[in-house]
């Protein structure tokens, strides 16, 4: 998490934030196909909220792939990552400003974060400044991934007004390209009915996911970008949709080819 105006909201979460997300293991695993972390490397998690991919990546990768650093501007997010122990060294710092020297990583991860940077292209200037010839792996969704969700049936202002805080992936690609990356490739992801970490799409297959006050909260779309009124509205709509069979053609009518998700990889 990165950007200013988002500190107070995820210093006030940070405790509760561990409610409802936790490093997939099923992702973690792309990350760390993608980043391809080596021996005597040193990695970096951007944005890392509370640790939960930091501590996952370095246990996933080995001490022998490396050491991993944690960087994210929330000190309650970093409270909890500190709590949860693991061999990762975790930073308290700017993403447009990283705190770091030129070409201190092997490699950095980003996941679920790009709608928290005020701007891309200083965020992977930076990111650029410190990888030495390595990877950037991110994992985010699109401004067009997110219009196909089905959760705009239900929940139509709020979701536009969390779509619009993410970039399209033009943009993403742009950015990237403009700081000095190369695209190595992209990968799509479909939310998996295992997926352990409980982010906004995490419920696609288990809809009563959102009639759940905790696991809602956890989620900027519903923690920051609902209106109270549309949201009883919604979830009255939705329940009734469950019990009735309709949310089955509701979700139909919204499934397309664009995947849920995507991996983004680039190269230094």
């Amino acid at each position: 998490m990165s950007d200013s105006h988002a500190v107070p909201l995820y210093d006030n979460i940070g405790v509760n934030y561990d409610a409802t997300r936790r490093a997939d293991p099923f992702l973690a695993g792309r990350l760390v196909h993608h980043l391809r972390p080596y021996s005597g490397g040193r990695f970096l998690d951007l944005a890392c909220g509370t640790g939960n991919y930091t501590v996952t990546m370095a246990e996933e990768s080995g001490s022998w792939h490396g050491t991993w650093h944690g960087l994210d501007l929330s000190s309650g997010m970093l409270r909890t990552a500190l709590g949860k122990g693991g061999n990762v060294h975790l930073c308290q710092g700017n993403a447009a400003a990283l705190p770091f020297r030129a070409d201190s990583f092997a490699g950095a991860i980003c996941t679920m974060a790009l709608h928290h940077l005020a701007s891309l292209l200083p965020v992977f200037q930076e990111l650029f400044r410190v990888v030495d010839r390595g990877r950037l792996v991110i994992f985010t969704s699109t401004a067009e991934q997110m219009r196909g969700y089905w959760l705009n049936e239900y929940f139509p202002i709020a979701m536009a007004r969390s779509t619009t805080q993410m970039p399209s992936l033009d943009l993403v690609l742009e950015s990237l390209a403009a700081a000095g990356f190369t695209l190595e490739c992209t990968e799509k992801y479909d939310v998996r009915p295992d997926l352990q970490d409980m982010f906004l799409y995490a419920g696609k297959d288990r809809p009563q996911f959102y009639l759940d006050e905790e696991m809602r909260r956890g989620i900027s779309t519903f923690s920051t970008q609902s209106d109270p009124e549309e949201l009883a509205a919604g979830c009255q709509r939705l329940q009734h949709d469950m019990a009735s069979g309709r949310i089955n053609e509701v979700a139909e009518s919204y499934r397309n080819d664009g995947g849920d998700y995507i991996f983004v990889v680039a190269v230094n």
